[in-house]
């Protein structure tokens, strides 16, 4: 069975994509050191899974300690998560993001290429595209000024992939580039667990909706939208994780190629559209208000798929609607347990 490093594993995209990994026969060994995830979601991969997948609690910035589990374990590949991912945060505080989010690629790319390891699926994003001049994006599309620090980590983490392949020509590398991941597993065993208030406007949803926030509030209503609110690609999670899986077997299949690939649902749908879905799928009301804009936030931005439907055979399977049911059952499920 091939072992699959996987940084960042106890997040909560990290821990659906170990799910599926293991569904297809892989063996994933999640490297984090929790400074950015819970704990229960151990326990949720637990019954789920039946067993929990081999973790070691490190961080991926502490390059002899990933060493040694590289040496260790002897994995077939990596992919590689773990980052801070809070836009707003990011504006706020962007020393932290900078030192964490690349220097843990730079330590992950050290230690692959003394150990000898040549295949990596990288976490990118969609920021790397800015504010674009034309929806959808394509893979092609021009790479404008980011909107945030964080933005700008992968757009520099991105660069640092294509020079690392430049001077080590068998490193063989998937950059996916991730739309708006939302929703959780069907089950209700996993899904996002934010600390404090939710930076994510799914999780803020199912909060608000269920009493824990008093309401919600809107980033602005006054953008160049038709109701006046960001639009998004929301990317179920369960989708984004089997893309993972795909990235992977089109790394065995393309030694010594390096490319970049969206991963979104191929369609945009705006805040207020997501509320408005939530209200309508699980007949609960929602109170929220609108607020001044957010720094950092792009206007509008969607997926062109194409290039992943062709190349890795994936293709977005579920809706925003199956996103909507599947996060309000984990969050009921998440308080039922306390």
């Amino acid at each position: 069975m091939k072992k699959i490093i996987v940084t960042g594993g106890a997040g909560f995209i990290g821990s659906h994509t170990a799910v599926e990994l293991i569904n297809a026969g892989y063996e994933p060994i999640i490297i984090d050191d929790f400074s950015n995830s819970d704990e229960r979601v151990l326990k949720g991969l637990q019954k789920l899974l039946g067993r929990t997948p081999v973790v070691y609690r490190t961080d991926c910035t502490d390059k002899d300690a990933v060493l040694e589990i590289f040496k260790t374990e002897k994995p077939d590949a990596v992919i590689h998560f773990a980052a801070y991912k809070a836009v707003n945060e990011s504006v706020e505080n962007p020393l932290k993001y900078y030192r964490n989010n690349l220097l843990s690629l730079v330590v992950i790319l050290e230690v692959m290429q003394l150990v000898g390891m040549t295949k990596l699926v990288f976490s990118s994003s969609c920021t790397v595209y800015g504010q674009p001049d034309e929806n959808p994006v394509m893979e092609t599309s021009p790479l404008k000024a980011a909107a945030s620090p964080y933005g700008y980590t992968k757009q520099i983490s991105e660069q640092i992939i294509w020079d690392q392949h430049k001077a080590f020509p068998k490193l063989t590398s998937a950059m996916l580039r991730y739309f708006n991941p939302v929703g959780a597993h069907p089950s209700g065993h996993i899904g996002e667990l934010p600390f404090g208030v939710p930076n994510n406007l799914m999780p803020y949803i199912t909060q608000t909706a269920i009493g824990i926030r008093h309401q919600l509030v809107v980033f602005g209503d006054d953008y160049n939208t038709l109701d006046g609110t960001c639009i998004r690609d929301f990317i179920h999670v369960v989708d984004l994780a089997k893309a993972h899986v795909s990235a992977i077997l089109w790394l065995d299949k393309n030694e010594g190629e390096c490319d970049v690939f969206n991963i979104g649902q191929g369609r945009g749908d705006s805040v207020m559209d997501a509320i408005k879905t939530f209200v309508r799928v699980t007949g609960e009301q929602l109170n929220y208000v609108v607020g001044a804009r957010r720094p950092g936030d792009v206007e509008q931005v969607w997926a062109d798929t194409t290039k992943a439907e062709k190349l890795l055979n994936w293709k977005a399977e579920l809706t925003l609607e199956d996103a909507v049911k599947d996060a309000w059952l984990w969050e009921q499920n998440l308080q039922k347990k306390g």
